[in-house]
């Protein structure tokens, strides 16, 4: 069985999409489909997973964002495109994005006849806000709809970001992707030597992961820290890793013990990292999963978050961390504080966090993955469905508004 992806981010660029669309790729390919990609070229060398994993179909050329330049934007060829997936012979294709890419993708599965399946990642609409620009999120909304309504399936990895996909008319919306590597992300990982170079010496370490984006809040969990701070002192410190647009206007904002670390390795440097601090700060309300949430806990690291979007999935007041409203600065000062100065309640919500992401294997999210478009194929040939079928992979009938 074959399947093809086109992506818009790919390894050897960073971030939650391109971790999961990589992974994707190669826990298909160990479960034994021939899979192929068609993704941006980037400039460097071949990235922090290595070579990526899958069969580089077509490689879209690709410029600079403006403003934005650790996005890449591709070129959306489509007639190469279709020559080059003939070649393949694809029995499913896979558009894991929704910009050129994605597009793309969509019209070849078109032209092809092959069924067609989506990612719904990031929620570009709510992001609009973000960046200044309330009056788009409406027409990139519906965009985004007519997108994913084209699909058999559209995987999301929430609940909540599901219900909301239902609620515009997606019906075939799925919850998928909950997964982390919870070796690779472990408190074994703990580094003294990281931990003295990141200030851990006699002080409370919090750490926040990301990209510095405006979506992503990082100015909140300043402006928390630093009324932390002024209770504190130097008793607690923030390290900040990640790189992005806002890098500069976060660095002028920072408060004296701040750590701005910049782009991490993510398999040299990210693991030791988290299990090196001692608690991890999150702000955005944009996120469908939050992958940085769970890498945070499978390292033993109790999460400070808002419990919107994916994240709500998986934080659990109390028990793995502590939610404050989204937007409340000084409740999430306050937690800050009360994690600083109680060993025993941060141990303990330690010890809930990894609890939480031993739960989430990818081995099982990857068995389910195969199983979804094993019943893609069988739906797009008339065929009946095999026998005892993951059924939170199979989307419930369409409304009778559909």
């Amino acid at each position: 069985m074959r399947a093809l992806y086109f992506t818009d981010t790919y390894p050897p660029q960073v971030n939650g999409v391109s971790v999961v669309t990589e992974l994707s790729v190669a826990g298909l390919l160990d479960r034994g489909w021939e899979v192929g990609v068609v993704a941006p070229r980037y400039a460097g060398g071949p990235g922090v997973f290595g070579r990526a994993a899958g069969r580089p179909v077509l490689e879209l050329p690709a410029r600079p964002c403006p403003g934005y330049p650790e996005i890449q934007l591709a070129a959306p060829r489509f007639l190469a495109a279709l020559q080059a997936a003939r070649a393949f012979r694809p029995d499913l294709i896979h558009c894991a994005t929704e910009f050129a890419a994605g597009w793309v993708g969509q019209w070849v599965a078109g032209r092809l006849r092959v069924p067609l399946v989506t990612s719904f990642h990031t929620d570009f609409g709510r992001y609009m806000e973000a960046y200044g620009f309330p009056r788009l999120r409406g027409p990139v909304t519906r965009f985004l709809t007519g997108f994913h309504r084209r699909a058999r399936r559209t995987l999301t990895p929430s609940r909540a970001t599901r219900a909301e996909l239902l609620e515009r008319g997606i019906e075939r919306a799925v919850v998928w992707g909950c997964g982390v590597d919870a070796t690779r992300f472990s408190p074994t990982r703990r580094s003294a030597e990281r931990r003295r170079a990141i200030g851990g010496d006699g002080a409370f370490v919090f750490l926040h992961v990301g990209r510095l984006a405006a979506e992503k809040g990082v100015d909140r969990i300043l402006a928390a820290f630093r009324r932390c701070r002024d209770t504190l002192g130097n008793a607690v410190q923030l390290v900040i890793a990640g790189d992005g647009p806002e890098r500069e206007a976060i660095a002028r904002q920072a408060p004296d013990g701040v750590t701005m670390l910049g782009y991490l390795d993510r398999d040299r440097d990210l693991p030791e990292l988290y299990a090196s601090a001692d608690a991890f700060l999150f702000s955005s309300t944009t996120e469908t999963l939050g992958l940085v949430i769970l890498e945070a806990m499978a390292s033993g690291l109790p999460v400070v978050a808002a419990p919107a979007g994916g994240v709500a999935d998986h934080l659990e007041h109390g028990v793995n961390g502590l939610a404050y409203p989204a937007g409340d600065i000084e409740s999430m000062s306050r937690f800050l504080i009360e994690l600083a100065t109680n060993p025993a309640f941060r141990d303990a919500l330690a010890d809930g966090a990894r609890r939480t992401a031993e739960r989430l294997s990818w081995d099982r999210e990857l068995d389910r993955l195969d199983r979804c478009y094993q019943e893609v194929l069988a739906e797009a040939a008339g065929e009946a469905l095999p026998d005892r079928p993951d059924r939170s992979m199979i989307p419930a009938a369409p409304s009778p508004k559909a």
